[in-house]
């Protein structure tokens, strides 16, 4: 599965020097590891864990996502095409289908919502986009979204919006300010 790529100059004078760094990487370089090492002991996600380690397992569904996988084949054979660049990530190894599907339904799910309050709080000291340009209106900020979220007929006949077509609209409205949801509807 390709991944995208960014490019980065790291010395101008010379244009020969450039390193290729991919989106995930520099996602997962935003990921603070002492926090989440933390929570790891703290929830013992990887007490009894002889196959991925809650970090692959986080790193792997932040590929998911990325990577707009749509199966856990998508994400296994995804990491796998990634040889050297896992283990910039901190991965050990690429997880299996039956792995990955394991851990979904298996791995304690308090730890990554911990860690998603603990990556906010993490970003708004190091300066999460604020109001910035916008500081001259005094009025409270909201920005709304609407998305079609497809869906198989054969498994969602319920959810038929053309003839051989089906899904979900979601709208939703986020808080400018943290960038968090406050309002989510399905149509």
């Amino acid at each position: 599965m390709p991944e995208s790529r960014i490019l980065l100059v790291s010395n101008l004078k010379n244009p020969r020097s450039v390193s290729q760094i991919t989106l995930l990487g520099q996602v997962i370089q935003l990921l603070p590891r002492d926090s989440f090492k933390k929570l790891v002991d703290h929830h013992q996600t990887d007490k009894h864990s002889k196959g991925i380690s809650s970090w692959d397992h986080l790193a792997s569904m932040v590929f998911c996502h990325l990577a707009g996988a749509d199966s856990v084949r998508d994400i296994s054979n995804g990491l796998r095409s990634m040889a050297g660049n896992r283990v910039r990530l901190g991965m050990k190894a690429a997880p299996s289908k039956s792995c990955v599907s394991y851990i979904n339904k298996h791995r304690n799910w308090e730890l990554f919502r911990d860690y998603y309050f603990t990556v906010l709080k993490h970003l708004k000291v190091k300066g999460m986009p604020g109001r910035g340009a916008l500081r001259n209106i005094k009025r409270k900020i909201f920005l709304m979204d609407a998305s079609v979220i497809p869906l198989y007929l054969s498994l969602f006949d319920w959810a038929a919006y053309r003839k051989r077509k089906g899904g979900l609209k979601l709208h939703t409205v986020l808080d400018y300010e943290g960038l968090l949801p406050v309002f989510c509807q399905v149509f």
